[in-house]
């Protein structure tokens, strides 16, 4: 699709050219040779698309039933829908917060919604049109995963990154800190309210704890039979409803979902197959309603009976992201239906009385998807998206894009044969994708009836390497070799090598011991890997002091070597092979050179003032160094080569496309940088 914004040329910077750090002893020489320039060029914003993770269904601006959900994007904003129509009744912005897994209903019809990234609480009071930020509820916590609201109308949330519960006086604006809910949890991942007691799941592994609202003691739960071993299980949804508490232990896939009587204090039922996020209220006649098995399904929970609606979901992803009652006026939906929404803003809705069912697109905003990934071509760009997900094949002049719905996307890489290699989050899946041909993605977006799979998913490396993002992509001898992330609270990423002639698969775990590979570079059969010592979660301790460097003989099928360029450092984020035939990195603030046949090092320039990761590119003339996520800097070939800073602009990360064109994103805005002289 076209940008939303005109295309711009903006010179920002003819070249500052500066002195800065140089290796011992070596002095900046005067160059005869006329300095590059950089023209920055607005490619304008290539994804945009819908993602709703919060919802309720409740009283709307008009009075009547609205439902309910936060969509992603800068800011986020608070929809209210006509379930009737889908038409949008109301769209509230909530500056500073980039989406919401969070939002609930008080008694008086006040809409709230705690926020992640800046970890705020917000409230829409009946009439109003505005959102309130009720700022952040506790000063160490940036996100509000789940909230709940009491009889009188209270908010009580759980949170990330020290897996808290709050509550916040509706009345007065006091906030309670009832502490961390379960030691070494970082998340309470999800939490509900029933009778003076809030229950809370933690994650990274799975316990549900019951806190006492008023004294605040914490009494956990006996784990559900046959949940096993609680680490690495994750209490993803949780909700209390008719004396009874529904916990569902899996991810944003089906997963068993348990059934606790709150008064028996007994595990009284076992749901397979649920998918969530979240269930029904109890209806007029003591049901509920519930997605399993890719259906609407009604549950008595005095019989523990399921029975079939006939509506059913497709695609990947197949959870409500709100759910509940309303009263249609239509003619197939007399009485109360059941409604709720989907996570790319559809609306699913079902009537009791006539078994009449429907899935279709509401009008809920489209918000820019913030780019994650990003990759030149022969012909185009390829630019990825953060957690909306998406692919977009860009036009490099006009930019002009091409928007496909996609999982999010880690790493792009255009290979020899005009293919796309794709590299996704969750489950660091490998796919293939040729852009000459029509796009179908039965996970995401299917084409027509009959389409071929394009992108074609080749490799998920979570059942047996447990790995969760394909972090980097090369391509070496005809192979493509990735480098993943892994999933959940373990350390240790992965090297894998496929063979796209002979579809066969080399996997290696701990290519460097309990490190992630970040990036990836190749010359001559060698792949060269930048590390983290970062684990799947943030509540992964470390075992290793700093990231490295690797070198892996593909033929060989062996590691050549492995060395700490910057001590100290967590991350080397990117290497690439120089026009040198150096090996040059990146780790936070400090940029390096190595020698690739044995890893010594040659050359490092520390130029930032952050730790912050960013990326490194080569063309055939130059360097270019991502530093600080505002600064590009040049380092030309050479012994006395010092670095000179070629573009300041905020940005996230940098590409290449060819000899004279580097690529660079800030939040959802595509650039190109043009390299003249």
């Amino acid at each position: 699709m076209r940008s939303v914004r005109s295309l711009i040329a903006v010179a920002l910077a003819a070249v500052l050219v500066s002195t800065l750090a140089t290796p011992a002893g070596a002095t900046a020489q005067p160059s005869t040779a006329k300095p590059p320039t950089a023209s920055v060029v607005s490619l304008g914003v290539p994804l945009s698309d819908v993602l709703l993770i919060g919802g309720t269904v409740a009283p709307g601006p008009n009075g009547k039933t609205a439902i309910w959900n936060v969509s992603t994007g800068s800011p986020a904003y608070l929809n209210a829908i006509d379930p009737a129509t889908g038409d949008s009744l109301l769209s509230a912005a909530l500056p500073g917060a980039d989406g919401s897994y969070a939002v609930a209903a008080a008694p008086d019809g006040t809409i709230y919604a705690g926020t992640y990234n800046n970890g705020h609480l917000y409230r829409l009071r009946p009439g109003a049109t505005t959102a309130e930020d009720l700022g952040r509820p506790l000063p160490t916590e940036t996100f509000i995963l789940r909230i709940t609201v009491d009889e009188q109308g209270n908010v009580y949330g759980g949170t990330y990154p020290h897996g808290k519960v709050f509550r916040y006086d509706h009345q007065t604006g006091a906030i309670r800190d009832y502490g961390t809910i379960k030691a070494g949890q970082g998340y309470v991942k999800s939490i509900d309210y029933a009778d003076g007691k809030l229950y809370a799941g933690s994650q990274p592994d799975a316990y549900i704890s019951e806190v006492d609202v008023n004294t605040g003691a914490v009494t956990q739960l006996p784990p559900p039979p046959g949940l096993g071993d609680p680490k690495d299980q994750v209490v993803y949804d949780l909700n209390a409803r008719g004396g009874r508490v529904y916990v569902r232990v899996s991810t944003a896939f089906p997963g068993p979902l348990y059934v606790w009587d709150i008064a028996s204090r007994t595990w009284v039922d076992e749901i397979p197959n649920a998918h969530g996020l979240d269930i029904s209220p109890i209806g007029a006649d003591g049901s509920l309603y519930l997605i399993q098995s890719s259906e609407l399904k009604k549950y008595d929970p005095a019989t523990k009976t399921l029975t079939g609606t006939g509506l059913t979901f497709t695609g990947r992803i197949q959870n409500a992201r709100s759910i509940g009652y309303a009263d249609l006026n239509l003619p197939d939906y007399p009485g109360t239906s059941v409604v709720g929404t989907l996570w790319r803003g559809e609306e699913f809705r079902y009537n009791p009385q006539t078994g009449k069912s429907e899935i279709f697109q509401t009008k809920v905003r489209r918000e820019p998807i913030e780019i994650l990934s990003v990759a030149g071509g022969k012909n185009n760009i390829y630019a990825g998206g953060f957690l909306n997900g998406g692919i977009s094949v860009v036009n490099p002049v006009t930019g002009a894009a091409t928007f496909n719905r996609f999982s999010q996307v880690e790493a792009l890489l255009e290979g020899s044969a005009g293919n796309v290699w794709v590299g996704a989050y969750p489950e660091a899946r490998l796919y293939s994708y040729d852009p000459s041909q029509p796009w179908s993605s039965p996970e995401y977006s299917p084409g027509p009836p009959g389409t071929p799979d394009n992108p074609t998913k080749l490799l998920n490396l979570k059942p047996d390497l447990y790995q969760t993002r394909a972090r980097a992509l090369v391509e070496v001898n005809g192979k493509i070799a990735v480098g993943t992330i892994p999933d959940g609270d373990r350390l240790g990423g992965a090297l894998v090598i496929y063979d796209p002639k002979t579809g066969s698969t080399e996997k290696y775990r701990n290519v460097v011991q309990d490190e992630s590979v970040y990036g990836l570079t190749a010359r001559c059969g060698i792949v060269y890997g930048g590390t983290s010592i970062a684990g799947g979660l943030t509540t992964t301790p470390p075992t290793r002091e700093a990231g490295t460097v690797f070198a892996w003989d593909v033929t060989g099928k062996k590691k050549l070597w492995e060395t700490v360029p910057v001590p100290g450092a967590a991350t080397v984020s990117s290497v690439t092979i120089g026009p040198d035939g150096l090996l040059w990195g990146v780790a936070g603030k400090t940029v390096f050179a190595l020698a690739p046949d044995s890893g010594k090092l040659k050359k490092s320039f520390t130029l930032g003032t952050t730790t912050s990761s960013g990326d490194i590119v080569a063309t055939s003339e130059a360097v270019y160094v991502s530093i600080d996520l505002n600064k590009i800097y040049r380092i030309a070939p050479g012994k006395k080569a010092v670095p000179t800073v070629f573009v300041a602009h905020p940005h996230r990360r940098l590409g290449v496309r060819g000899d004279h064109q580097l690529l660079m994103t800030s939040g959802s805005e595509l650039f190109r940088v043009d390299i003249s002289r």
